[in-house]
């Protein structure tokens, strides 16, 4: 069997040797065994289950609650040559249909599905008719309660076992305490606790804190001081757009990203970023969710992220190459209380979440007593507007309705124009076409192959320049033979759905359980000043601050801002001297502020501000309301 994976590997992957732990997950699927992978960001975690996969005989079904990562993971598939189909939120039943009897009678090795599926008779039903070889958990610290992202959805996928009961489970996820892998096992029922974990600590890694109000101004220096590529995380659409065009006045490369954008152009901006033709992406946490490149050298934080896990994450994107990355976070005296604001705008009043659900109701027009199972696409700035909500406070209330199940809430599903062929090839011959639509069609089955077995992801774009026809004349083409029953096209739609899990009730009688109201808030403070208690930390080694919250621990790392300070504590006298002088300088006609400071000496700023820490403590120079004075 060894030869056999390697083989695999090289074959589809064209990889010669595994990266570390993968070989282990695997030996420990192919052998049947229950099996957790706690695999740091960009640790390959994919290829752990589509190795054995592709060894064993049968379909191997993949549940991730992440629909932009199943499409570009099964779109990778099918560019090797791996047969592989996706089911989420947003297909229609007829698009279901088809790919659940491809995965049955057409060899597929891999079906991808979102976890609400699990709730879905059709796809039981289905499911029971094929030959699964494994069940894969991705993101499997959603299962717990105790994680950082629980869905109830994620509950159902223990009573898969009941239907394939000598199936094996494959739990993997970037990020999980000790408490929420034992979590993990219990709730996938494992019949053996079995985890592989790869060490959280990454010594090419510096994690560095940076204090001060004008965040852009310490983003420049940091971006100007360390060359290649970087990553910049903000909180919001807006100021992704607003800090990389602030960049870019003071001369940096930059371009920003966000879940808003149209596929096309985020693909565009990826390439870019990717190519070195941007150097800086600026963005929300969408951006990063399978982009693997390897010499990010710095990703910094404007913004604080809400726990230490989503930190991790993120900052984990740099330096994956083993070469010298930085972490940076830069942290101002206003976060503090951003960050708490964020407790009541994730968790509202219950009587707030009972008008959400009434008002929801309304907009969507479902009576009492209706709405079991029923899906409707839903644009929340919409309802926001007609009820005159705030965006935030709603968003959550929604979440915690899910939570309490009786919603869901599918967030901004982005797909792709899609058609499948409904007569046999031979049958084209007998329509008489225009001259327009057989130009079409020729194209198109030039261009796609599947055609005639399952729904294709097309580009309306790429079909308008090899035709010569227009985008409108596309469409309208695409419609007409839509409607002659030769093809069945499906036009690209961007839209969130809310679906029902249960029928509509009085918002009185509305629950929302101790478990998933206080017992999650008590956990969402708890991660909050986690992360505050990082950036905060004094004298203790920020990798060892956060490797503890994960279970781990090391002495200290000796690359971060705090170890290299406590490093340099012995500077030598000359170097001490000569950072003395040129302090003194900078204020000796007036008070100036720790940036002022750094930006008037050529020294490096852990010189500098340990020296100014030394002149502090000993009164030789005071520090008061942000500004350094000479002490008369």
């Amino acid at each position: 069997m060894t030869n056999n994976i390697h083989d695999i590997l090289a074959e589809y992957w064209g990889y010669s040797e595994f990266r570390p732990l993968q070989e282990d997950i695997i030996h420990s699927v192919l052998s049947g065994k229950d099996t957790l992978g706690l695999m740091p960001t960009g640790g390959g975690k994919s290829l752990t289950f589509q190795i054995p996969a592709m060894a064993t005989e049968g379909i191997c079904l993949v549940i991730t609650p992440l629909i932009a990562l199943m499409k570009d993971q099964v779109d990778d598939l099918r560019n090797r040559g791996i047969k592989a189909n996706y089911i989420c939120s947003g297909l229609s039943r007829r698009e279901t249909n088809v790919a659940l009897d491809n995965c049955i009678y057409g060899k597929y090795k891999f079906l991808y599905v979102s976890p609400e599926r699990l709730s879905s008779e059709l796809f039981l039903s289905k499911l029971k008719a094929m030959k699964v070889s494994l069940i894969v958990v991705d993101e499997a610290h959603c299962i717990s309660q105790w994680g950082y992202d629980f869905r109830p959805s994620y509950l159902k996928i223990a009573d898969i076992r009941d239907i394939f009961p000598e199936v094996s489970i494959l739990a993997l996820t970037a990020t999980a305490t000790p408490q929420v892998a034992t979590d993990i096992q219990e709730k996938l029922r494992f019949k053996k606790g079995n985890l592989f974990k790869k060490s959280f600590n990454r010594p090419n890694l510096s994690y560095v804190v940076r204090y001060g109000d004008n965040k852009i101004q310490q983003l420049v220096h940091i971006l100007n001081r360390v060359p290649g590529t970087a990553v910049v995380y903000v909180r919001s659409r807006k100021r992704s757009k607003e800090i990389s065009e602030m960049l870019r006045e003071n001369g940096i490369s930059s371009d920003f990203y966000h879940a808003g954008l149209q596929r096309e152009i985020k693909n565009e901006k990826q390439q870019k970023w990717k190519s070195g033709e941007c150097r800086v992406m600026v963005s929300t946490n969408a951006f990063g969710m399978g982009i693997d490149k390897a010499d990010v050298r710095v990703v910094a934080h404007i913004d604080l992220p809400d726990s230490p896990e989503e930190y991790y994450q993120e900052a984990g994107r740099a330096g994956r190459d083993g070469k010298r990355a930085y972490a940076v976070i830069i942290y101002s005296k206003t976060d503090k209380a951003k960050l708490k604001k964020r407790i009541s705008d994730a968790f509202p009043e219950r009587e707030f979440i009972r008008r959400i659900y009434d008002s929801l109701c309304y907009f969507l027009q479902i009576a009492e007593g209706e709405g079991l199972n029923t899906m409707y696409e839903f644009d929340l700035n919409a309802f926001c507007r007609t009820y005159k909500y705030p965006i935030l406070p709603a968003y959550n209330a929604l979440k915690l309705l899910e939570q309490a199940g009786y919603i869901v809430f599918t967030e901004e599903i982005d797909s792709l124009s899609r058609l499948m062929m409904t007569i046999q090839r031979d049958e084209l011959y007998k329509f008489n076409q225009s001259d327009k639509n057989e130009r079409l069609l020729q194209c198109i089955l030039r261009s796609y192959t599947g055609l005639f077995t399952d729904y294709v992801f097309i580009q309306e774009d790429l079909i308008a320049q090899r035709s010569g026809l227009s985008r409108q004349e596309i469409y309208e083409g695409l419609i007409f033979l839509s409607k002659s029953h030769i093809l069945h096209y499906i036009p690209r739609k961007k839209t969130p759905y809310i679906i029902f899990s249960s029928r509509r009730i009085e918002s009185k009688y509305i629950s929302i359980s101790r478990e998933i109201y206080e017992k999650r808030k008590e956990r969402y403070v708890h991660r909050i000043e986690s992360m505050l208690g990082y950036v905060h930390a004094e004298e203790e080694c920020r990798v060892k601050v956060l490797l503890h919250y994960f279970g781990e621990e090391i002495n200290e790392c000796g690359e971060c801002d705090i170890c290299k300070r406590k490093n340099e504590r012995n500077l030598s006298t000359s170097t001490f001297l000569k950072a003395k002088k040129a302090i003194y300088q900078a204020i000796s006609t007036d008070k100036n502020s720790l940036n002022k400071i750094i930006e008037s000496i050529q020294m490096p700023q852990e010189e500098i501000v340990e020296t100014l820490r030394y002149l502090c403590d000993e009164k030789q120079i005071v520090h008061k309301e942000g500004l350094y004075y000479i002490n008369q």
